[in-house]
């Protein structure tokens, strides 16, 4: 194995006590779960290891490590530096309704401790999860005071560590994994610049690229008006659009949720249109843009002709120069098409 793809692979390690709900959160990002189906999970047992491919040149060494007393006191004394070294994301699940939230705590403190000695470069994030168990009107407080606590027992990630509140019952699940595996893509600024270019280029109100196993947000770009949508969750709505619609094509083709996928998604409405379109073997990408039925057609047929180039983000950290020279066609010479707004065409594979 040559260096270069030995650095494109990412150990993460996914902790917390038994039952905080680390396996479930797994299966639904990674193995298309539904939140109803993670009920038949059992106990992880010692470590469980996956090694998950993610945007062609990105491979997560992912370790869902049990969370029994007996399996910690086992990765602190006889295994530390085999479970801990060269670690680049530590994911610490916490259970909002664990009775014994400071012991919790302490054995969080017990772990950052032996991260930091044998991986000092790496990432903390603290998922505070089953927040859909907590009063609505009494969850940002909550989750605020216990970050508040968790912080304190950080040690030398307390000023990098970062909290997110969790539910596999909604969007925040997809949110926070969305800000774990940005971290983790090693040419994630090649791709905003990218996508940034081919939105300007399309005239686009926004970009979003996707993750097409997971769904997950890659990465997005938003100009004009689009800016100053008040649904900040829309991306992670997608998300949850996007699993729930590959589960229910996997129930009615018999194929694997994971294998089955959609070509394309269309809709048209007299204040904007909207569409979803495999960029990529390992991608899907939305774009809204005005309604305007020249400035969608301009629109697919661009992203068509610039596939090669994201393409190759697939296999490199950096894009070749010069990705404006695949659009052939500006918005000014595109042919226009019928008038067919407010209607949604979807074709299947």
């Amino acid at each position: 194995m040559n260096s270069a793809k030995r650095q494109k692979q990412r150990k993460v390690l996914l902790m917390g006590k038994s039952g905080a709900g680390k396996s479930s959160m797994r299966s639904i990002v990674f193995s298309n779960y539904v939140a109803k189906d993670v009920r038949r999970l059992g106990a992880t047992i010692d470590v469980e290891h996956s090694n998950i491919k993610f945007m062609g040149n990105l491979m997560l060494n992912l370790w869902d490590c049990g969370g029994q007393d007996g399996f910690v006191e086992n990765y602190l004394t006889h295994q530390r530096a085999h479970v801990f070294g060269s670690v680049a994301v530590l994911i610490f699940v916490f259970d909002i309704e664990s009775r014994e939230f400071q012991a919790d705590v302490v054995s969080y403190s017990n772990i950052i401790r032996a991260l930091y000695e044998c991986s000092p470069g790496a990432k903390v994030f603290v998922l505070i999860h089953k927040m859909d168990l907590v009063q609505s009107r009494l969850r940002s407080q909550l989750f605020d005071e216990r970050a508040d606590y968790i912080r304190g027992a950080s040690e030398g990630f307390k000023d990098t560590v970062e909290f997110w509140a969790t539910s596999i019952w909604d969007q925040s699940l997809y949110k926070a994994w969305t800000q774990i595996i940005y971290y983790l893509i090693p040419n994630a600024g090649s791709i905003e610049g990218m996508l940034r270019q081919l939105a300007e280029a399309v005239d686009a109100r926004e970009l979003i690229l996707y993750e097409r196993t997971t769904c997950l947000m890659v990465t997005h770009v938003t100009r004009g008006v689009e800016n100053e949508n008040p649904f900040v969750d829309r991306f992670e709505r997608i998300s949850s659009i996007l699993k729930t619609h590959k589960q229910s094509m996997a129930k009615h083709t018999n194929l694997p949720p994971n294998i089955a996928n959609f070509a394309e998604l269309q809709i048209k409405t007299g204040r904007f249109m909207f569409f979803i379109t495999r960029l990529t073997e390992n991608t899907n990408l939305a774009a809204a843009i005005p309604p305007s039925e020249q400035i969608f057609n301009t629109a697919r047929v661009n992203i068509m002709l610039v596939r090669p180039r994201f393409a190759e983000l697939d296999i490199a950290s950096k894009p070749r120069p010069g990705i404006q020279q695949a659009f052939a066609h500006s918005a000014e010479s595109s042919a226009g098409g019928d008038d067919g707004r407010g209607r949604a065409r979807e074709r299947e594979e």
